[in-house]
């Protein structure tokens, strides 16, 4: 059965993203609860992006990477005015750096 590329970014890249996030933001210093309220998750789902148990089949580097330390920097600072908006573009910068249109392999 195809999966839809949408269905690969729901499933594997958004969750994905998130628990990158979860992690620039507990590298740079903001508490779980923080994080939550940041991410407008509960502290549950950001432990569980934290210990690997949501979110880890894609490890992001260069320039995906770099936008996803800004996005954590910008949030702790409280500069992000419209949190899906800036993931919206960390997205389409991944497929975009994918040739092969699979969002889900970052290797390409």
């Amino acid at each position: 059965m195809m999966k839809l590329p949408c269905q690969l970014i729901v499933w594997n890249v958004l969750p994905a993203i998130r628990a990158a996030i979860a992690e620039e933001l507990n590298k740079i210093g903001v508490s779980q609860l923080e994080a939550a309220r940041l991410l407008d998750m509960t502290p549950s789902a950001i432990s569980q992006y934290r210990t690997g148990k949501r979110g880890y089949r894609i490890v992001f580097e260069g320039e995906v990477k770099a936008s996803l330390n800004r996005l954590a920097r910008d949030l702790k600072a409280g500069q992000v005015d419209d949190l899906a908006s800036r993931i919206c573009e960390i997205c389409t910068q991944i497929r975009e750096e994918n040739p092969l249109g699979d969002p889900c392999n970052t290797e390409a």
